[in-house]
């Protein structure tokens, strides 16, 4: 039985995750206010794309591919509806301090994750530390009502969605060209 070269879903979900990224951050950095750009980047590329390229990670095999694409895909969606859903005396709308304890949770579960990217290439390490650090920054600053720590994270978040970018391209070019272009710092022992 012949087998079905399947694609590499990955490019997908780091661009739905690097530029959605970037573009809360420039919010979080203080350059715009909360706009539909965002709010549709976060339900569509960031939530929706993330999802299905976990989705497709899973029909590869990739535990860890599967968890991060997934979870960070319903994360986008699930922050837009903090923002947006409507409210009731039963679903007062979110602090900054209980959207703090949110992110924290991120941040954590992201910490764990970064643990997980020590296998792979430099590239993902530097994507999973500076969004564990991103986490952590955004958490600090909505407990503590600190606007100047949430406008460090949003530059902090711009370096980490890009790296995101850099990372999906540099798997596009790299597979396109069947050799390095775009260096990612391939795992210890791995081939070059």
């Amino acid at each position: 039985m012949e087998q079905t070269k399947l694609a590499n879903p990955g490019p997908l979900g780091l661009m739905g995750f690097g530029m959605t990224t970037i573009l809360l951050n420039i919010h979080n950095a203080g350059f715009f206010p909360v706009m539909t750009v965002i709010v549709s980047m976060g339900i569509f590329y960031g939530g929706l794309a993330q999802v299905i390229a976990g989705i497709l990670e899973f029909r590869k095999g990739n535990t860890f591919g599967t968890t991060a694409f997934t979870s960070y895909g319903f994360f986008w969606i699930a922050l837009v509806g903090i923002w947006y859903l409507p409210t009731s005396p039963a679903t007062a709308p979110s602090d900054a301090t209980f959207v703090g304890i949110f992110l924290a949770l991120w941040g954590i579960f992201t910490g764990f994750m970064f643990i997980g990217t020590l296998k792979g290439n430099r590239a993902l390490q530097f994507v999973f530390a500076s969004l564990t650090l991103l986490f952590a920054l955004l958490a600090i600053g909505n407990i503590s009502g600190d606007h100047g720590i949430i406008h460090i994270a949003g530059f902090e978040g711009i370096i980490c969605g890009a790296s995101a970018i850099y990372l999906a391209m540099a798997e596009v070019i790299n597979e396109q060209f069947g050799r390095t272009i775009l260096p990612i710092g391939a795992p210890k022992g791995a081939a070059h």
